[in-house]
């Protein structure tokens, strides 16, 4: 059970970093995700099944991902869409080329097939169980990706795409291109998101069109599950809380489908579970929010009394 849920954690916490760069970084709601993802399973599989090598492979279903982002972002900054709008009609859009991709069909099975995970097991076989090998190598992945996104992020143009959430005035009043960045910054998201969605492709030992619904709704579930467990403004740390948050969400959906039954809880709710772990998130995010800002006042209240007494 708890190798399950790591793996799922992190593996769903590769997707979870691209939606961290969009919600958090960007401050760019991105729904395209829904159909970045099983673009990525699409696109590795349907290598897989034509004999690409399976690197190869991944990198294409993240240059899929890339280019999905690059069509949300070219239709927000060409087109003056909503950003939720346009990223509505990419996803949309993806569900077309998804079926395409799997040869006009909904779902393609990689059972018989040489994986990445598949290899890795097998060399891992006499070492370690498969189960324990499997959340290895996810847990490399993962944290490589992690430390790739941090050294990233501390690079001018990383910093810019940061700066740019924040205040997008200022970074237009420096002489840079908002298009340019927000292209930038939803292309990687989705990549992100491609690749785990390709990875999923291959642990699930299928890809199918319909794998990537709500998936957006639990990359957000996790960056704010995981903003409950570190509390700091270091980039290093936010990647590493998006990680753990993912787990802790993987966990929480774990215990709802096989012990839920007790409090009459089915599969069919675990959406309905998701959105209230949002809710709660959200609701407790805004208290802690309000706290902070009066004890920030009740401070200076103090302070300038004590000022007062002085004079």
């Amino acid at each position: 059970m708890v190798e399950a849920i790591l793996v799922e954690g992190l593996l769903y916490g590769i997707m979870a970093l691209g939606v961290f760069i969009t919600f958090r970084i960007l401050d760019f709601p991105d729904l395209s995700v829904d159909g970045s993802f099983p673009l990525g399973a699409a696109i590795m599989a349907t290598a897989i099944v034509n004999g690409v090598p399976l690197l190869l492979a991944l990198l294409l279903a993240f240059l899929g991902g890339l280019a999905a982002g690059a069509v949300t972002a070219t239709i927000h900054n060409k087109l003056k869409v909503p950003n939720l709008l346009a990223g509505i009609l990419t996803m949309t859009m993806l569900w077309s080329v998804n079926i395409r991709i799997l040869g006009n069909r909904a779902n393609l099975p990689l059972l018989r097939e040489p994986t990445i995970l598949s290899v890795v097991t097998d060399r891992l076989a006499g070492v370690m169980p498969r189960e324990w090998a499997v959340f290895t190598f996810f847990l490399l992945v993962a944290l490589a990706i992690k430390f790739l996104l941090d050294i990233f992020f501390h690079t001018d143009l990383g910093l810019t795409l940061g700066a740019m959430g924040d205040n997008q005035q200022m970074v237009v009043s420096q002489g840079v291109n908002p298009e340019w960045m927000k292209l930038i910054g939803v292309g990687l998201s989705n990549g992100l998101v491609a690749i785990s969605g390709a990875f999923a492709a291959q642990f699930q030992g299928f890809a199918d069109v319909n794998m990537g619904q709500s998936i957006v709704i639990a990359g957000l579930a996790s960056v704010m599950i995981g903003e409950f467990v570190l509390k700091s403004s270091r980039i290093g740390l936010l990647t590493v809380r998006v990680l753990l948050g993912s787990i802790i969400y993987r966990g929480i959906m774990y215990l709802g489908r096989y012990y839920g039954y007790y409090i009459n809880l089915t599969p069919n709710d675990l959406r309905l579970l998701t959105g209230l772990l949002i809710i709660g998130s959200l609701i407790i995010s805004r208290y802690r929010t309000g706290r902070s800002e009066s004890a920030r006042l009740r401070k200076s209240i103090r302070a300038a009394k004590n000022g007062e007494r002085t004079i």
